[in-house]
């Protein structure tokens, strides 16, 4: 429709105008020299003022079309029509001047003539190229000179009438006229098919940019979306939890101390399912450290067995470990653990008959420069008789929240956040994990761990106390005041002597009242207050006061904030022992006692305490 080709063909002429800006300031060189040759061949058989005024009319047409056409493109408040209609006059007054120069082909001799001819037809034929192939501004040019060219050899020189082969001259120069409009209408069709390609890569690339951007802030508003409404559902699960525990240590009659324990069972199944939304928050925000050590796998493997066989044992499968007695890797035990105990509670999960076989056995690596050492890898396989995954959802079941065979979401099956978790600690480990299964047949995952060369030296091991010591100063800080009555219940019942306050200022002055031994405080306080701020303030009135931060947010931003300063870290819900662990964790840390060396958690059963 014409309606839609007006603008095409808007920008179509605007890039015509900008190529023409550019051939003006290139083209007036080649084309002022052909003049002067012309006008050179003129002087020495006619007047040289006739030649040289010539020549002059030549050159001030070029300095106007240099100014004229190099400013047109930036004449936006002139129509495009009007600067349109301006570049073809000023093509039409270019023709003219230069086929005024076949008046002097009659004082030229036959010699002369023919280059003189050979040179307009050259500036003809280049200014297809210059004009884009154009036909109003070809035609302004190309038409006087072929026209008069024609013209001059079917007249005939001075010297002589015209002959045959003048006139055959004449129709050739014409038809080379034709010529040149043919080609250029194929040269212009593919100059506005360039535009019309750049244009629409342009408005593709606003398009995708835009789409980017929008992805980018759904992106960052999900993130916002789940770091509040995990900190919201946080907050009454951790009332709950320290509740819970905190009811279960009451003297209880028998059915009661049976319903609290389920409740806590049930607080604890949650907590697991919330804790999986914070590995993948926690490994997004790169705050998960990598401690590597060596240790015995066969041992450490033997007991993470046996903690799942009563779980393959309740569905009637056989859980069996084949793996060389004496067998020392070098990595990370915990993080390491996460991943061996996705993978197997995995294919518990979805084996119904049959067994789960982990076995272990050497994988040469690529021999090194001496041919005698060759380093070692231990490759570890996960294998199931389950019913297998396809090969078009193998690529999908590492997608977060994707479960295969799930599609009423069993809560009994987990949140489909396993394999992903795995997918990311694996990368963090930098191991190599396999996949191969057949459906029908069963499932095999295999990582591959380097060897270590020696077993580690012999490392004194400390049980950590599982109580506090009696009349322990505990300073809580919490807004919400439920959160702070179950903590001083739960606390108090371990023999500690609880003091409340709701914001930074009321645990300073009650610091100057009674010191505190340690401090526990929330991450998220009312108004523009914050746990870290509290610690700050606290620490300047009482230096190196030890404190636990406790936070519900998940967002990575405050994961990475968090863990730069140096404070014990736990994730609400807060379990009874997580707590008491994180209270000695940061009580050590203040008399400086030499603790065991220890792996930041993915699930925040751990206190996470992280370096400054």
């Amino acid at each position: 429709m014409p309606s839609d080709r007006l603008p095409e063909q808007a920008h179509i002429d605007e890039e015509l105008l900008l190529l023409l800006a550019r051939q003006a300031r290139r083209i007036p060189y080649p084309v002022a020299f052909s003049a002067l040759l012309i006008a050179a061949m003129a002087g020495d058989n006619l007047s040289p003022w006739l030649a040289g005024a010539w020549l002059l009319l030549v050159l001030l047409t070029l300095a106007a079309r240099h100014q004229v056409l190099g400013r047109l493109p930036q004449m936006s408040k002139v129509p495009m029509r009007r600067r349109m209609q301006w570049a073809v006059g000023l093509s039409a007054l270019n023709g003219l001047v230069f086929s005024g120069s076949l008046a002097f082909a009659p004082y030229l001799t036959d010699y002369e003539r023919m280059v003189q001819t050979v040179v307009l037809l050259g500036l003809c034929a280049g200014s297809v190229a210059t004009t884009a192939g154009s036909w109003p501004l070809l035609l302004a040019y190309v038409g006087p000179i072929s026209l008069a060219n024609s013209l001059a050899w079917f007249i005939g020189s001075g010297a002589h009438v015209s002959t045959w082969v003048d006139q055959v001259m004449s129709g050739l120069i014409l038809a080379f006229a034709w010529i040149l409009t043919s080609m250029a209408h194929d040269a212009y069709r593919v100059f506005a098919d360039s535009v019309r390609i750049r244009q629409q890569q342009v408005q593709s690339n606003q398009q995708l940019r835009l789409a980017l951007q929008r992805a980018e802030s759904a992106m960052q508003a999900k993130t916002r979306f789940l770091a509040s409404a995990s900190h919201d559902l946080r907050q009454p699960m951790h009332t709950l939890s320290l509740l819970g525990s905190a009811l279960v240590r009451r003297p209880l009659d028998p059915l009661s101390a049976d319903i609290g324990r389920s409740m806590n069972l049930a607080l604890q199944s949650l907590t697991v399912q919330m804790d999986a939304l914070l590995d993948i928050s926690k490994l997004d925000a790169q705050v998960v450290p990598v401690n590597n050590l060596v240790f015995c796998f066969s041992t450490w493997l033997t007991r993470l067995c046996q903690e799942l066989r009563p779980a393959a044992q309740v569905k009637g499968l056989s859980l069996t470990l084949d793996c060389p007695g004496a067998v020392y890797v070098d990595s990370d035990p915990v993080l390491l653990e996460r991943v061996l105990r996705n993978l197997l509670d995995n294919a518990i999960k979805y084996t119904e008959r049959g067994q789960v076989t982990v076995q272990v056995e050497p994988q040469p690596l690529e021999v090194t420069a001496d041919a005698a050492q060759a380093e070692l890898l231990w490759r570890v396989s996960v294998r199931d008789s389950g019913c297998g995954i396809a090969p078009d959802e193998q690529a999908r079941i590492f997608e977060e929240f994707y479960q295969v065979g799930n599609p009423q979401r069993d809560r009994a099956k987990g949140l489909g956040l396993g394999l992903s978790i795995v997918s990311r600690v694996v990368d963090l480990l930098d191991l190599n994990l396999n996949l191969q299964s057949t459906p029908g047949q069963g499932t095999c995952f295999s990582l591959s761990i380097a060897a270590a060369a020696t077993a580690p030296p012999p490392q004194l091991q400390t049980e950590r106390a599982r109580s506090l010591r009696p009349n322990l100063q505990v300073l809580v800080l919490d807004d919400e005041a439920a959160v702070r009555q179950a903590m001083q219940l739960l606390l108090s019942s371990h023999g500690c002597v609880v003091t409340l306050a709701a914001s930074t200022r009321e645990a300073v002055l009650k610091c100057m009242q009674l010191r505190p031994d340690i401090l526990l405080t929330d991450l998220r306080l009312a108004g523009a207050d914050d746990g870290i701020t509290a610690v700050r303030s606290l620490r300047n009135a009482l230096p190196g006061l030890p404190a636990v931060l406790i936070s519900g947010d998940t967002a990575p931003e405050r994961l990475r904030e968090a863990q730069g300063l140096g404070l014990v870290l736990l994730h609400k819900p807060v379990l009874e022992q997580q707590l008491l662990d994180a209270i000695h964790t940061a009580l050590a840390q203040q008399h400086q006692q030499q603790l065991p060396p220890q792996t930041e958690a993915l699930l925040p059963s751990d206190a996470v305490s992280a370096p400054s």
